[in-house]
C-alpha cells in the first residue's frame, strides 16, 4: 500500500488563470473521451468515485469529465440516502447493482465511502459497522479489479470558510437555492469529526490498485483540471 494522501497535505491556494484552463480543458477532455474509447475496445470498466465537502464542486466537476464523452459510454450515479429497500440489504448492494458493464465507465456522485463517513459522523452505523466497513470495502474494490473494473477515487477538499461562502452564494441565487439544506449547515457543526474520519478514510483505503486522489478545490477551476489530468494518467494504465 503507498502512503495515503492527506486534507493537510492539499496546497488550497491552487489557482489557475482562466485563458490557461480553457486550453487545458478541451485537450483534456479529449483525452478523457479517448480513454472511454480504449476501455469500450478492451472491455475495461472504470469506476470513477467522487467525495469531498458539500458545495466542494462534485457535479460542476463531473460535467467537465464527461463534456465530450459518447454519452453511451459512461453512466453517472448520484447517490442519496438509501431507501426502504436497500436499508433491509448490506450496506454494499446498491452499489453492486450500479456497478458498469465492460467497456464502460461508473461515475459515483457520492459512494459507498458513506458508510465510514456521513453514517460514522451522524451514528447511523454503529462503531462495529463502520469499522468493518474498512475491509469490507478493500474487499469490495479488489473484487472489482479481478473482474476489470479498476477503481479511482477523487477527495475534493475545501476549507470551512469557501464552504460558508458557497452555501452564502447559493441561498442568494434562486436557481441554485435548491441544493442548500438544513442538514448542509448542521454539518458544519461536525466540520471536524469529518475531518477524522476523511483521514482514516484515505489511510486505511488507499490502494495501489484503487488510489485516492485528494484535489485542492478552493479553486474550481484548478480542481477540475487535476481531476481531468488524474483520470487521464490513470486511464493510460488500463
Amino acid at each position: 500500500m503507498n502512503m495515503s494522501p492527506s486534507l493537510h497535505k492539499v496546497d488550497l491556494s491552487l489557482t489557475i488563470p482562466e485563458s490557461d484552463y480553457k486550453k487545458k480543458l478541451k485537450d483534456l477532455q479529449e483525452k478523457a473521451r479517448q480513454v472511454t474509447h480504449e476501455c469500450q475496445t478492451r472491455g475495461k470498466s472504470i469506476a470513477v468515485v467522487f467525495e469531498g465537502w458539500d458545495a466542494a464542486g462534485k457535479g460542476g466537476a463531473i460535467r467537465r469529465l464527461t463534456g465530450l464523452m459518447d454519452p453511451r459510454l459512461y453512466e453517472v450515479h448520484n447517490i442519496s440516502a438509501p431507501d426502504a429497500s436497500e436499508k433491509s440489504r448490506n450496506y454494499l448492494w446498491r452499489f453492486w447493482r450500479r456497478i458498469p458493464e465492460r467497456g464502460v465507465i461508473g461515475i459515483f456522485d457520492r459512494s459507498w465511502y458513506g458508510r465510514v463517513m456521513v453514517e460514522r459522523v451522524e451514528g447511523f452505523a454503529t462503531e462495529a459497522e463502520w469499522k468493518r466497513a474498512y475491509s469490507e470495502i478493500i474487499w469490495f474494490e479488489e473484487s472489482l479489479e479481478q473482474n476489470d473494473v479498476k477503481v479511482i477515487k477523487f477527495f475534493i477538499h475545501i476549507d470551512k470558510d469557501t464552504q460558508k461562502e458557497r452555501f452564502d452564494a447559493r441561498a442568494n441565487d434562486p436557481l441554485k437555492r435548491w441544493k442548500l439544506t438544513d442538514e448542509d449547515w448542521r454539518n458544519r457543526d461536525k466540520w471536524d469529526l469529518y475531518v477524522d474520519a476523511v483521514e482514516e478514510m484515505l489511510v486505511k483505503t488507499h490502494t495501489e490498485s484503487s488510489p485516492w486522489v485528494v484535489v485542492s478545490g478552493n479553486d474550481k477551476l484548478t480542481a477540475r483540471i487535476q481531476i481531468l489530468e488524474e483520470f487521464v494518467k490513470f486511464g493510460k494504465k488500463i
